[in-house]
């Protein structure tokens, strides 16, 4: 049975009950146009994922932005399940901030699911003049009922691992989340675990490096991360830097969703590696490597070594699997985490990538693969660009997946793909003994937008899911 409230805010009361929610029927997705090419504003997707449906893939409903090259990204929510006592809140927001203009979207989602429009947007002014911010990325709702952001930079491009706050009800930027003098050199995404008293966040890069594409140069010079960061939830204060190895690149970090659970997952990018995060026995925290992608060995790419460069990861609700994307190679991993330091994987999928068959990149050493894969094909269409953000489906059997990382790096690695858009696929999943397959029969195509080719990002469905809601 699932748990009572007298009066219950969104969300669920623990994560097996978020498991027995309803099946996701819509879904929303930024769509991109920056370096495309096309001059239009970025949108936000709603696409129908209902099979019952007589839409199923389509795009039902496109919110344009009111500005040009926003780039958005990433998207939170206004409330979630760290609000589920309080029947005041409620999930009606969907908060979009755009990478590199800065600016934030309030979404209304509450008056129509299906239709959303915009409520309210704070400019970037706002973020420069209150906390010296820029670049926002990464949205999570507060038990507080505000929200908090985390930035890449400060308003001149260099890399600056800052937070600022946004009030729950009137959207009006508060300031900065952190206190005191001290933050990272660069910032990315975050999460937090109250039971703990601790706030991770993790590190991409200086906005002005990444911007445009990316050079292993600005590896060398600093420009990209290498650290999860510890904060002490409770005054705010930046307390530990836990180095991954220089150009590791640490991107998307996840608590396990247990808030007992003193551990969790972050996946860097340029190293190929998952790193297990957790608490010592004297209170400080540490890492270690549990999960290593080879690189391999080609000729015809822009560096002699290839990374998998893992994009996204995801843990699944009942904490039982770990999922990432390798958008370099072209494949999906699924990982069985009974036991957290030595993940077993039990499910793997190529969908496009660098060095499928045919295509310029020759593997000359590969200690994984005996074969370079075949393209990918689904629907008669062949899938260029990557594996990249993934979302899973409250009940842990549907994984979506999109293909493009951030317009300036699709540009430089999936030229195609800027040329052709992006697809949503979905995959299949066994969530008792591992596994994972493609639906041959959902294709969602944003090769064949009205405007043009779009580069769709980041999945949300309107009730929560694995990556935005945290349980306190």
């Amino acid at each position: 049975m699932a748990a009572k409230c007298g009066a219950c805010g969104p969300g669920y009361a623990t994560p097996l009950d978020a498991m027995k929610g309803p099946r996701e029927e819509i879904v929303y997705l930024p769509c991109i146009y920056r370096n495309t090419g096309i001059e239009k504003p970025d949108y936000l997707a709603t696409v129908d994922v209902d099979p019952q449906s007589p839409h199923y893939c389509q795009v039902i409903h496109r919110l344009p932005m009111p500005n040009l090259n926003d780039e958005l990204h990433h998207s939170g929510w206004n409330a979630c399940s760290s609000c589920f006592g309080d029947a005041t809140k409620s999930r009606n927001r969907l908060i979009l901030p755009s990478l590199i203009s800065s600016r934030i979207y309030v979404v209304d989602v509450g008056t129509d699911m299906r239709a959303p429009r915009i409520h309210k947007v704070v400019e970037p002014v706002e973020l420069y003049q209150k906390g010296n911010a820029a670049n926002p990325h990464t949205s999570h709702c507060l038990g507080s009922g505000d929200i908090l952001i985390s930035c890449l930079g400060d308003p001149s491009g260099n890399g600056k691992g800052s937070f600022i706050l946004l009030d729950g009800e009137t959207f009006e930027m508060k300031g900065n989340w952190e206190n005191g003098e001290k933050v990272p050199p660069l910032g990315y995404d975050f999460w937090y675990q109250p039971r703990h008293n601790v706030l991770m966040s993790t590190e991409w890069g200086a906005p002005k490096a990444l911007a445009n594409g990316f050079n292993p140069a600005d590896i060398e010079k600093g420009h990209y991360g290498s650290h999860i960061n510890v904060w002490d939830w409770s005054t705010h204060a930046y307390i530990q830097a836990i180095d991954l190895g220089k150009g590791s690149i640490p991107l998307e970090v996840r608590f396990l969703h247990n808030p007992d659970a003193a551990e969790g997952f972050v996946g860097c990018a340029l190293s190929g590696a998952v790193h297990r995060f957790y608490k010592t026995e004297k209170g400080d925290w540490a890492a270690e490597k549990v999960i290593e992608v080879p690189s391999k060995k080609v000729q015809g790419w822009l560096l002699p070594d290839m990374p998998g460069l893992i994009t996204d990861i995801l843990v699944s609700l009942d904490d039982r699997f770990l999922y990432f994307s390798n958008w370099l190679h072209g494949d999906v991993r699924q990982y069985d985490i009974s036991n957290t330091r030595k993940p077993k994987l039990v499910g793997q999928v190529f969908l496009g990538g660098s060095i499928t068959k045919g295509g310029p990149v020759t593997v000359v050493e590969d200690k994984e693969l005996q074969c370079q894969p075949e393209p990918f094909v689904i629907k008669g269409k062949r899938v260029r660009g990557g594996p990249q953000m993934l979302q899973l489906s409250l009940d842990g059997k549907r994984l979506y997946v999109t293909n493009s990382l951030y317009s300036g790096w699709d540009k430089q690695f999936y030229p195609d793909l800027v040329k052709e858009g992006s697809v949503m696929l979905q995959i299949d999943v066994d969530n008792g003994k591992g596994g994972l397959q493609v639906n041959k029969n959902f294709l969602v195509d944003f090769g064949k937008e009205p405007d043009g080719p779009a580069l769709a990002h980041e999945i949300r469905y309107p009730g929560g899911d694995s990556t935005s809601d945290i349980w306190m």
